[in-house]
């Protein structure tokens, strides 16, 4: 029964396809969930192999694609949801299309205990914890919460690996049973000098006592204690350190683990990606691949869909780095300030359903730190004023600052008036808008059909 209603799902998403009006990446899935509520159930029984899923505020996607280049490069080749579309209909969309024992799925926050509780994951990869949409998730003691107890169910039959720099993910180490896989990072020198503004695990999940930070590194992800019951950050199995920050060229570190000491050069900027990329080998290591054979797979690791894509137009560089939240927006924010200035921005804030109706948030971003970098800025989106005012208030100079509310338009301006390279800072959909505008126009390949 399965089978058929597998193929009228095909065939409506082949049909949507075929018409030019997209979808190919979730309306299968939700076709297929219409006819059958325990589809992924039925064909997630069909990978002898295993599943493993991943799922984090930020990072997910190219966490997802890193493991995928590591297994790939083991010559497994697993069902993964490449697209991003990372909830039950997205992941039924990627079981549709199967050909492979062994799945790799990223999953949206609020919907990992259900997906989980239909595939049965062998291992599950949890990165980071940040505010993020609070008019869709709430805070992130309740998305803490629904993980832990999710861990406790699954304790002894699914393998967790977990951020030991985020208190709120290291916690669920303590429900999640012996086969936990600890990673962090262990070079003090990438610390910041003080804590940022974006700044969301300040109690500790044991007994509710205010914790003490020795040194974060990415908004609450470092290195702390509490002092009144004693809790303190796990030791990493898997950490980074002897880290040198490249501005966009990218991060090299020594990767220590039981294995020894292997030399990291990822073409992906940030502690952030660095992050990712902790997770995408613990998590590797924990399925059986060396650690010096994922470090090899990730030099050659290739930007995500907006995730610091570059696309060359005409004689401009343009980078496409996604922001949508405090802690992320902050560290694109360190990452152009090693480029050269001054830095020409095309900045892109909407405030649709998938972005958070709340763009409050734009407010504890440290913008500040670009204020004696920036060139010619561009605001665009639903609420560019807004985005405007913000640099504003953060010190950027109003003569270097339009708004244009077309994008197209915004993005036409920004083009002629930046030099040899642009930074795009869109929100979610106002990265889905722009990159389908540069398909359309000719400039990048459609990144999935439909």
């Amino acid at each position: 029964m399965i089978r058929s209603k597998a193929w009228i799902a095909r065939s409506v998403g082949r049909l949507s396809r075929a018409s030019g009006r997209g979808g190919g990446t979730t309306l299968p899935g939700r076709v297929l969930l219409k006819l059958d509520a325990d589809a992924i159930d039925k064909l997630g029984a069909g990978l002898s192999d295993g599943a493993t899923l991943i799922s984090a505020t930020n990072g997910k996607t190219t966490t997802a694609s890193m493991l995928a280049t590591i297994l790939e490069s083991a010559g497994r080749h697993p069902v993964h949801n490449r697209a991003g579309s990372n909830m039950t209909w997205g992941v039924a969309t990627a079981l549709l299309e199967q050909k492979g024992t062994e799945g790799l799925f990223e999953v949206d926050e609020a919907w990992l205990p259900e997906v989980a509780d239909r595939l049965g994951p062998d291992t599950i990869l949890l990165g980071n914890l940040f505010r993020d949409q609070l008019d869709r998730y709430g805070e992130t003691e309740a998305l803490a919460d629904a993980w832990a107890d999710l861990a406790s169910r699954t304790a002894g039959t699914t393998d967790f690996v977990l951020n030991a720099d985020d208190p709120l993910i290291a916690d669920i180490g303590n429900s999640s049973g012996p086969g936990t896989t600890y990673f962090g990072i262990a070079d003090e020198s990438q610390a910041l000098s003080e804590l940022q503004h974006a700044f969301d695990a300040k109690l500790c999940r044991v007994c509710g006592h205010e914790l003490t930070y020795d040194r974060a590194f990415v908004g609450h992800l470092g290195h702390y204690h509490c002092e009144s019951c004693g809790m303190r950050r796990p030791e990493p199995d898997v950490s980074a350190n002897r880290i040198t920050l490249r501005g966009m060229s990218g991060v090299t570190a020594t990767i220590d683990s039981p294995e020894g000491a292997s030399e990291l050069e990822l073409p992906l900027p940030g502690l952030y990606n660095l992050y990712n990329a902790l997770g995408a080998i613990a998590t590797a290591r924990q399925m059986g691949i060396p650690v010096e054979d994922s470090v090899r797979s990730l030099a050659g690791m290739k930007a995500v869909f907006g995730r610091v894509e570059r696309i060359q137009i005409n004689e401009t560089s343009l980078s496409i780095l996604l922001i949508k939240n405090p802690a992320g927006a902050n560290e694109v924010i360190r990452t152009l300030s090693l480029e050269p200035a001054p830095v020409d921005l095309w900045i892109a804030l909407n405030d649709r359903i998938a972005d958070g109706r709340d763009v409050s948030w734009i407010w504890d971003a440290d913008f500040e730190m670009l204020a004696d970098r920036v060139g010619k800025v561009t605001c665009t989106g639903t609420r560019a004023s807004e985005m405007a005012l913000r640099l504003k208030y953060a010190g950027w100079p109003l003569a270097r600052i339009e708004v244009i509310d077309d994008p197209e338009m915004a993005l036409d301006h920004a083009l002629k008036a930046a030099g040899s390279d642009l930074f795009a800072l869109p929100t979610y959909t106002a990265l889905l808008d722009l990159r389908n505008l540069l398909a359309a126009r000719g400039d990048t390949e459609k990144y999935w059909e439909g």
